[in-house]
């Protein structure tokens, strides 16, 4: 998936389905073995290997092309010492909850590993988070009280942050944002002047740079063969000057299932503001407008003008209808003619 080379990109992409199959958006971080899913739909094409390394999943709703990977999800990680988070709107830890009474558990509390599934319910003042852990045959764990408050951000960590607005599907929709805080990127040009080695020690540094820790803090540095380096400490605010260039971060929106209305519009406008990649439903032409509001879809045109509005850099069109499955260029050619102005 292309971006700008020279940013050397953390996050990769990958449309799992293609723009007219069941909307996935894979999206693995560099140099760490973690990724996170946008929709739930068809998980086939992906390997265990892959889908083992997903920790949060965020889904636009549950209409079955939206949800029905669940349970390859579950079953490549049952057995797992690790915790799946799913974020959805509301109704959605009911619809997870269903999900996993629709099998027999009674033998798993005896696996060694204890894979725990949170269910988070997003709604428009509050988050609501339930456990289900394998081990009590993923009975639910509710916690007392309204749940914590929601002013649009559903992930936060040190490094990115995870957002997401309501759409109108005729039931509510999220569409979901990926921010990267800041990009760093390590100058290979200063590490040859200062004659020091490549390797994970590289990770910590960038942790603690995200972490905002001082100038003095102490940055262990060491080489899988200590006969070529010897380790070594050196401060962090020596290292930054010499090792760190700090860029804006990527910014990766994914939105589908909505019609188009004044609130949804300056919705979407705001949320894909600026970013790199905007993945975008664009299910019907302008031609066939009516019947995208009858089925609360956008226009492949609705769908480029909006990318154009939020000066997103690249626009990618997803969640074709079926009905152009003869030529489904004629959807891609629409969305990127509104988004180039020139139509």
């Amino acid at each position: 998936m292309g971006y700008n080379p020279a940013m050397n990109p953390r996050f990769h992409c990958q449309l799992v389905n293609g723009p007219g199959g069941d909307p996935v958006v894979y999206i693995e971080f560099k140099f760490e073995r973690r990724a996170i899913l946008f929709d739930l739909g068809e998980l086939g094409p992906l390997p265990p290997r892959k889908l083992l390394k997903v920790s949060h999943v965020f889904v636009s709703h549950t209409h079955m092309d939206h949800f029905i990977g669940f349970d390859t999800l579950l079953r490549v990680s049952l057995g797992r010492e690790k915790k799946l988070y799913f974020y959805g709107p509301p109704g959605f830890i009911g619809q997870v909850e269903a999900k996993l009474r629709g099998y027999s558990w009674n033998l798993v509390e005896n696996y060694a590993q204890g894979l725990e599934i949170r269910a988070v319910e997003v709604h428009p003042d509050h988050l609501q988070e339930v456990c289900f852990p394998v081990r009590e045959a993923f009975r639910p764990r509710r916690e007392s009280g309204k749940g914590r408050p929601f002013d649009g951000r559903l992930l936060e960590e040190e490094s990115f942050l995870v957002k997401a607005a309501f759409l109108d599907h005729k039931i509510p929709c999220l569409a979901f944002s990926l921010e990267e805080q800041r990009h760093l990127n390590i100058l290979r040009t200063g590490l040859e002047a200062l004659q020091l080695p490549k390797g994970l020690w590289l990770k910590f540094l960038k942790e603690a740079v995200w972490r905002g820790e001082g100038e003095a803090w102490p940055v262990r540095i060491w080489s899988r063969d200590p006969n070529r380096f010897q380790e070594r400490t050196l401060p962090l605010g020596f290292l930054k000057e010499h090792l760190v260039k700090m860029t804006p971060g990527q910014k990766i929106v994914f939105a589908v299932d909505t019609v188009l209305n004044d609130d949804t519009e300056k919705t979407l406008v705001d949320l894909a503001r600026d970013a790199d990649l905007f993945f975008v439903e664009a299910a019907f032409l302008d031609i066939d407008r009516e019947r995208a509001e009858d089925k609360y879809h956008l226009t492949a045109g609705q769908a480029g003008r909006l990318a154009r509005q939020a000066g997103v850099k690249r626009l990618l069109p997803i969640h074709f209808s079926p009905k152009y499955a003869g030529d489904p260029s004629v959807l891609e050619q629409e969305a990127l003619a509104a988004f180039t102005g020139q139509s």
